[in-house]
């Protein structure tokens, strides 16, 4: 059975995850308050900055900068930022 949470990134109830999919406590967190339609976002986002600031993920400086913005996105509502990428209909 699906487990149903207040989502904090859609501000309302929703699906979540099956599983912790990130460590620690902000893993928990995510797991306890982000449901998957908002991490399917996250990820599309995660891949875009990966790829634009070619970060790489055995690099622990690269890792706590992408937990800063997953952070930053999935709690605070800010928007990723990145370059030459501008989101359909704002062109």
């Amino acid at each position: 059975m699906a487990r149903t949470i207040f989502c904090e990134y859609l501000k309302q109830e929703a699906e979540g995850l099956d599983f912790q999919l990130y460590p620690g406590e902000i893993g928990k967190r995510i797991f306890d308050s982000i449901s998957k339609p908002a991490w399917a976002e996250w990820i599309k986002k995660q891949t875009m900055l990966v790829n634009e600031k070619k970060l790489n993920m055995m690099n622990p400086e690269h890792r706590k900068q992408l937990e800063t913005e997953m952070v930053s996105f999935l709690f605070e509502g800010k928007e990723v930022h990145i370059e030459g990428y501008v989101p359909v209909g704002e062109k």
